[in-house]
């Protein structure tokens, strides 16, 4: 069964617009304001907000006029917003997010031979950096001294799922999008416990990305994309192979030991969906799978088990990426019980 990619539909599913708390919010972003004014004043004008990130606790002066952003996970979110961006990594954007047709960002191109020195002239009051860029942040602290670099990267030890949604609340805090960030939490937190409730643990499950016309291993917790969801969903791994790693196109893995595990269940990552659709050599994900003959025996694929990542998410993996995923797995669940 394949995934149906409907990010929209799917983002709104159990939100509950009416319960925002905001003392519960993850990480509190502190604006500062004048003391409360007499009952028939105008509020005093908000000048700043402090936030706290990877790095540590930054104030960052308002309004903002200039944003420049390089964090995949935060392109959908900051475009849904409608966040005007001077500069971004448009080229490593998937044309499903809007700044793809946006001609007045200055594009600082691919994380591989990217462009920084064209932030400079967009003069940024903040820059919102992560993931595959995450390595330029000195250089971008160089060129920009007067930006506050935002990093939200999900921290290493820290449950996933919680990650994104700090990453959102804080972006929320920023933006003045905090009603719309609660229900991108609340969003995801209904779809992962509609996996777990339809998530049966005699069930095994099998993590893979199809690159190349080649199938690659994703292994639970450490690998790429997929595998967090092992841990947030307590999935049963069909397999586990000593010294996996989180490689863009997964561990080497033969069609052999696939069959050998015998998943009830796959997962899967298309990762040339993203980027190399257009390829006349691209092979889709589904015909690899579902096509090989050595795998037919294989339950997944017998019993049509077989759960796809919307095909943007190799280059989109954001909070509204996993609620999509998670509840098209929910709904694969929920038919094949």
């Amino acid at each position: 069964m394949h995934a149906t990619l409907n990010r929209s539909s799917r983002s709104s599913i159990a939100l509950k617009t009416g319960a925002l708390a905001l003392g519960a919010v993850l990480l509190a972003g502190c604006a500062t304001t004048a003391p409360a004014a007499d009952a028939g004043e105008p509020a005093a004008e908000v000048t700043s907000i402090e936030v706290t990130d990877n790095n540590g606790t930054h104030t960052i002066d308002l309004p903002l006029t200039s944003v420049v952003a390089t964090d995949n996970r935060t392109f959908q979110t900051l475009s849904d917003w409608g966040i005007e961006l001077t500069a971004a990594a448009v080229a490593l954007m998937p044309d499903t997010i809007a700044y793809t047709t946006d001609d007045s960002i200055i594009d600082l191109g691919l994380h591989n031979e990217p462009d920084l020195e064209a932030v400079v002239a967009v003069a940024p009051q903040l820059i919102v950096n992560g993931q595959r860029f995450a390595q330029y942040h000195d250089d971008f602290a160089s060129l920009a001294p007067d930006a506050v670099i935002l990093e939200l990267d999900p921290r290493e030890g820290e449950p996933f799922d919680e990650e994104l949604k700090r990453q959102t609340t804080v972006l929320g805090e920023v933006f003045g999008k905090q009603a719309e960030a609660q229900e991108l939490n609340e969003a995801l937190d209904a779809a992962i416990e509609r996996a777990q409730a339809a998530y049966d643990a005699a069930d095994s499950v099998m993590a893979v990305t199809t690159s190349g016309g080649e199938i690659g291993y994703i292994a639970p917790t450490v690998g790429r994309t997929l595998g967090p969801v092992f841990d947030f969903l307590d999935l049963t791994p069909a397999l586990e192979v000593t010294d996996a790693t989180d490689d863009h196109q997964g561990d080497d893995i033969s069609v052999e030991a696939i069959a050998a595990s015998d998943p009830t269940w796959l997962l899967v990552m298309d990762r040339d969906a993203a980027v190399a659709a257009d390829d006349p050599a691209y092979v889709p994900g589904a015909e690899i799978l579902e096509g090989s003959e050595a795998l037919a025996g294989v339950t997944a694929v017998s019993e049509g088990n077989i759960v796809y990542m919307p095909a943007d998410t190799y280059t989109n993996e954001g909070i509204q990426t996993y609620t999509e995923f998670l509840n098209d797995f929910a709904d694969a669940l929920e038919a094949a019980a």
